[in-house]
């Protein structure tokens, strides 16, 4: 919910510049000028820094997909940072990923030999209870 007020807010003030700026000073071209300003702005605060403490602290909207052929294990925060842990069946490994503001700074943490799920894990040869 606090990302659609964000959005409505970051909107409004765009129609307030072409407004402002375009009718009332009669001058379009600097009103678009300045709306795509604030549109850009507005982008880039949201994607470089509220996205995650609106999901965090506010209850807003983010979605991350689980890679093709791995299992989700757990998700934890840190700060404002998003740790994801999967699981890849096929290297019998523990894929720790950071999602960071931006996605500027992201970690990742490779555990091997890791077998979390308890299940049989997939070899060149077949299907392996052990791990090598």
């Amino acid at each position: 919910m606090v990302t659609y007020l964000y959005w409505a807010l970051v909107i409004g003030l765009a129609i307030a510049v072409v407004v402002g700026v375009g009718v009332r000073m009669d001058n379009l071209k600097a009103a678009l000028a300045g709306a795509a300003l604030v549109l850009f702005a507005g982008w880039g605060a949201y994607y470089f820094y509220f996205q995650q403490i609106f999901v965090k602290r506010w209850g807003g909207v983010m979605t991350i997909s689980v890679p093709q052929g791995q299992y989700h294990v757990t998700t934890t925060w840190k700060d404002d940072n998003l740790w994801i842990e999967n699981y890849d069946p096929k290297t019998n490994t523990c894929v720790f990923s950071e999602y960071s503001r931006g996605s500027l700074l992201q970690g990742r943490v490779t555990i091997k030999n890791c077998n979390p799920l308890g299940r049989p894990f997939e070899t060149e040869k077949g299907v392996s209870p052990l791990p090598p």
